[in-house]
């Protein structure tokens, strides 16, 4: 069975000790189910070029240089997706999430523009610490699929790799991803943050805690500011992917 692949390579990481056989090992593996193209990568964020995080890969030729001159990065629906999935997901799923983007049609030329250079469909598998989103194993080429149980094989393959290949190439940003977080919130901030994570509103929450909006609102911008969080939904995500809240 081809998923054996997945757990003897898992059960024999450590014992690679460079970072060539190690990425050799990975490809026997990803060659075995017929992914062609793939990427590990850093921390993706729409605020930097992926590209320039890989920590393994090979890609069509060409496709790289495309993607940054493009500027896919910006609108790339699988990047756009990581913020809504805490596992692995396939490429051809991400786009009907987005049907009331006003960067759809965007999207949908990236993916045909992809589609062209042999990237037809994949599978992109998050890696989570307790700093958010680590990085990402993304890997596609002719369309593949797999059974849920090779999805979550491949989730701790993702896991895996990139820890592994930071050991080997830089053990000091491994350290720093790898090390606890503080963020400390007072009473009242931990509790807007629950009840804004169950959907309730700032009037509401107002409403539970018997203060007013304005008040909470206030430990909404706090929290904000303590989670480097963009807006309340990301603050959210973060306190989730940190086990602030669950």
């Amino acid at each position: 069975m081809k998923i054996n692949a997945i757990i003897d390579f898992l059960g024999t990481i450590d014992e690679y000790s460079s970072q060539a056989a190690l990425i050799d090992a990975l490809e026997e593996v990803l060659d075995i189910y017929g992914f062609e193209y793939y990427g590990v990568i850093r921390q993706p964020k729409a605020s930097e070029d992926p590209l320039s995080l890989i920590l393994a890969g090979h890609w069509p030729d060409g496709w790289p240089a495309r993607y940054m001159r493009k500027r896919y990065v910006l609108i790339d629906p699988n990047i756009r997706f990581l913020g809504l999935s805490q596992k692995g997901f396939k490429w051809s799923d991400t786009i009907p999430a987005f049907r009331r983007d006003p960067h759809r049609r965007r999207m949908q030329r990236m993916v045909i523009d992809a589609h062209q250079h042999g990237l037809e469909d994949g599978y992109v598998f998050p890696v989570h610490g307790r700093r958010g989103l680590l990085g990402i194993l993304i890997a596609g080429g002719k369309p593949v699929e797999l059974s849920p149980a090779e999805m979550i094989q491949f989730d701790a393959l993702a896991k895996t790799i990139l820890w592994r290949l930071l050991d080997l190439t830089d053990p000091l940003i491994r350290n720093e991803l790898s090390s606890a977080v503080d963020v400390q919130l007072t009473r009242r901030e931990m509790e807007s943050l629950t009840f804004l994570a169950d959907g309730l509103t700032s009037n509401e929450i107002a409403d539970i805690l018997e203060i007013s909006a304005h008040t909470v609102d206030w430990y909404m911008n706090a929290i904000q500011v303590k989670l480097k969080a963009k807006n309340r939904h990301h603050a959210v995500a973060i306190a989730f992917r940190l086990g602030l809240i669950s």
